[in-house]
């Protein structure tokens, strides 16, 4: 298919005359070579307005108006510092729609995350791959669920249907869902646990996935907020059968999801998935380090929520607002 080409002026100044003359737009065309639409098209876009005729000046005018137009600059809405902050942002993890609308409500700067997206996919080669920083590195991903289930051997387990109403609602702080994270040599894991209400998550390495170990680890991150914990929801994973010794400890009340229905605690999904963002599926949790787990803790606490009005999890769960970048460290980037 050839390549469209806009007339030249000596096509134009022919029509000029040729209009004149009375020639119709099929013989113009033909003889300068042109579907006929083009030429049905270029004089109904430059037709003299008083007289309703094509004219090679009225032509010419238009014609170089709609070339100052394409080459005029366009408005940029990424500009200077809100660019800087833009990046600085991205590699705190926070995904375009979350700087969005903390752009607009702490600095007044309104950008969408669809402009966000853009700027991610314009600006590779001069910030590098920006989109790494997003959660899934801008791949799709296929969940692939198992089939079947069986019953689970828990001793002494509390199915999720006894539990209070009032978890589900999530109308209080105090209600965890726990889980583990396995790594890569299969034997070590993280264990994650997550408030329902705030999404404030604490998280730990175990060098097995043991029921001692885990237990131990569980005990070890709430003991310092026992009072804000109520109950403790889990899968039927064979490491939670201490179940009895946490809730004597922690004094409160333990209950385990329906085998294979993983929707029955989301948020600990959901939130595991997020942690994947920093210790990929082939990590071994024996070599990740104490600052690792809490500079991820630290950007995932600290993240604004959309599903909690743009609050980060430390500021629902400890009642305080903790800025996102400190005023120095927004200086210097702008």
């Amino acid at each position: 298919m050839p390549h469209y080409q806009h007339l030249s002026q000596e096509e134009r100044f022919y029509m000029h005359q040729a209009v004149r003359d009375g020639k119709r737009n099929v013989e113009i065309a033909h003889a300068l070579g042109r579907h006929p639409s083009t030429i049905s098209r270029e004089k109904r876009r430059n037709m003299w307005p008083s007289a309703h005729l094509y004219t090679y000046e009225w032509a010419t005018y238009f014609h170089r108006q709609r070339q100052r137009r394409a080459h005029a600059r366009k408005h940029r809405k990424v500009t200077g510092q809100t660019e800087a902050l833009l990046v600085a942002l991205l590699k705190r993890y926070l995904s375009p729609e979350q700087i969005s609308a903390y752009l607009k409500t702490h600095h007044a700067i309104p950008l969408s995350h669809a402009t966000i997206y853009r700027f991610i996919d314009a600006n590779r080669h001069t910030h590098g791959v920006l989109r790494q920083y997003l959660r899934h590195g801008g791949k799709r991903r296929r969940k692939r669920y198992g089939s079947g289930a069986r019953a689970s051997r828990i001793p002494n387990r509390t199915p999720i249907e006894a539990r209070p109403l009032i978890v589900a609602q999530k109308r209080r702080i105090g209600d965890w869902e726990c889980d583990t994270l396995v790594g890569g040599d299969r034997k070590s894991a993280l264990v994650t646990l997550v408030e329902r209400k705030s999404l404030f998550t604490l998280c730990a390495p175990v060098p097995q996935k043991t029921a001692d170990a885990v237990q131990e680890t569980i005990i070890r991150l709430l003991a310092p907020v026992a009072h804000q914990v109520k109950t403790l929801t889990f899968d039927n994973g064979s490491e939670f059968m201490q179940h009895e010794k946490m809730a004597a400890a922690l004094q409160a009340q333990t209950y385990f999801a329906t085998p294979y229905a993983s929707w029955e605690r989301g948020i600990n999904e959901n939130t595991n998935g997020l942690l994947r963002q920093f210790f990929p599926k082939r990590t071994n949790f024996k070599t990740v380090t104490p600052t690792q787990i809490e500079q991820a803790l630290s950007l995932l606490n600290n993240r604004p929520r959309k599903t909690r009005g743009y609050k980060t999890p430390t500021e629902l769960f400890t009642k305080t607002f903790v800025p996102i970048m400190s005023p120095s460290e927004i200086a210097l980037v702008t």
